[in-house]
């Protein structure tokens, strides 16, 4: 199940949030628990059978013992914790890949290869992982004390609007939530509003953009011209965000409908001025992870320039492979970390400061439209090729597929609203406006937005399949 299937938004939510609000209060968390489970289990029921309930079921009494220990034990206890949790990860996500560069080695031996297993990965791994692991963590640092409700920890790490595809929440930030939850009328109304921004920003700008880059990204790069090859990355780039924005957004707007305040995810990416100012802004809830609990334990900057890029390099060596198990996700994510760790050599921060911001925003957006290439294209060959035509390098055919050829009006006219809606307008417009016109106008603009938004998403969803969000994979 999908947020933005029918079934989901005519059906599921609707029937949740009517019992969530008619049973007792003492059942909210039992109910989210039994909603979620449901939720999970509609795409893949075996998995949560066998890896989400066991996986719920250890990790508390796990959280419960590393809580109970001190000095040699604790430690013990937490990394065999830690170890297991990323046993299950690599079992499920990364065998297939581990044993196919093996493979790649016995083969150049001369010896047999390796049978490859067939392991579905279950949605979301990634993201209850890391929920899980910070939950340890800290709980070992004597930063929050083990959860004592096996309900309350089952719903922070299975909490269906978050479950999938995040944003990956720290227990500490939720801890005081779980227990019971007060709903006003503005938060509902808020989270009504931000459910259906992230609904008409999947369905009626990322699906749309995305059919062009699945086009252009499905045809061999010598057919391609110059242009084409640039519109594929571009509208790409488009739909990620938009995408997985979108899902954010209707995460943070169905939680708020139950109560709860969860973080925000995105701050406009293309708008930064470096990749050090994107990844503030990308995906923010995974960069403070890996800050929190990669980067500052390595150090982070304080040991010396060439300790803290090979910090940097280890986080986004990380960072790719926590994306997906391919070269082509870790070559993306050391192309992140090559630059932010060229960005603090004092010539090139020099430099960035000094360069106009549409110089320093072109700068960003060239590196990041580059690494796109490599998270989009199914190989590494193929992204090498793609990357070739971009700039006009590598053979081309005689009637190679142009920009034009693929777009229409209609294309065009959502290309455009997605550039617009990329970029901080809202917010500066806000800023403009004085405090009693906004509250003035809002209320029926927001009603408005929110109906017009609604019923173009829902005549999108009736006409097409349901697209699964791209970070579902992760």
């Amino acid at each position: 199940m999908v947020f933005s299937s029918p079934t989901f938004v005519c059906l599921f939510l609707p029937l949740t949030l009517a019992l969530y609000f008619l049973l007792p209060k003492s059942m909210n968390n039992a109910l989210l628990v039994a909603g979620s489970l449901v939720f999970y289990a509609w795409g893949d029921p075996v998995a949560a059978l066998a890896l989400i309930i066991p996986s719920v079921v250890l990790n508390f009494y796990f959280g419960r013992m590393v809580g109970a220990s001190d000095g040699g034990r604790r430690r013990m206890v937490v990394v065999a914790a830690i170890a297991f949790n990323l046993a299950v990860l690599i079992a499920f996500k990364y065998t297939r890949f581990l044993l196919g560069n093996l493979n790649d080695v016995l083969l150049a031996a001369g010896g047999p290869a390796l049978r490859l297993p067939n392991i579905p990965l279950p949605l979301g791994i990634s993201f209850f992982t890391f929920h899980i692991l910070s939950y340890l963590i800290d709980i070992y640092r004597g930063a929050l004390s083990p959860q004592k409700s096996l309900p309350a920890f089952a719903l922070y790490i299975v909490n269906f609007p978050q479950l999938i595809a995040g944003p990956i929440i720290r227990y500490r930030q939720i801890a005081d939530q779980l227990p019971g939850r007060t709903v006003t009328a503005s938060d509902f109304e808020y989270g009504v509003l931000r459910f259906v921004t992230g609904l008409a920003k999947k369905l009626l700008i990322a699906d749309p953009i995305g059919q062009i880059a699945d086009v252009i990204f499905g045809v061999p790069a010598a057919e391609l011209s110059t242009g084409a090859a640039w519109l594929g990355v571009i509208c790409y780039a488009l739909q990620i965000y938009f995408d997985f924005s979108g899902y954010s957004d209707m995460a943070i707007g169905i939680a708020r409908m139950f109560g709860f305040r969860f973080p925000e995810n995105f701050n406009y990416p293309y708008s930064a001025v470096s990749i050090q100012d994107f990844w503030r802004r990308w995906h923010m809830t995974l960069s403070a992870w890996f800050r929190d609990y990669v980067y500052i334990p390595l150090g982070g900057n304080r040991f010396g320039p060439w300790k803290t890029v090979r910090n940097l390099w280890l986080v986004f060596f990380l960072t790719g492979a926590w994306h997906g198990a391919s070269w082509n996700f870790i070559i993306w994510g050391l192309w992140h970390g090559l630059f932010l760790s060229l960005e603090r050599l004092p010539t090139v921060s020099v430099m960035l400061e000094r360069a106009p911001r549409v110089v320093r925003t072109g700068y960003m957006l060239l590196v990041v439209l580059i690494g796109w290439v490599f998270f989009r294209a199914p190989t590494l060959e193929a992204a090498l090729t793609y990357l070739g035509r971009m700039f006009g390098l590598g053979p081309q055919t005689e009637a190679p597929l142009r920009a034009f050829d693929l777009v229409t009006t209609h294309t065009l006219v959502v290309i455009a609203v997605a550039f617009a809606l990329a970029l901080p307008l809202w917010p500066v417009l806000k800023a403009w406006m004085n405090e009693d016109r906004v509250a003035r106008s809002m209320r029926l603009a927001s009603s408005v937005y929110v109906a017009l938004a609604l019923t173009l998403s829902l005549a999108a969803m009736a006409g097409q399949e349901n697209s699964p969000f791209l970070y579902f994979r992760f």
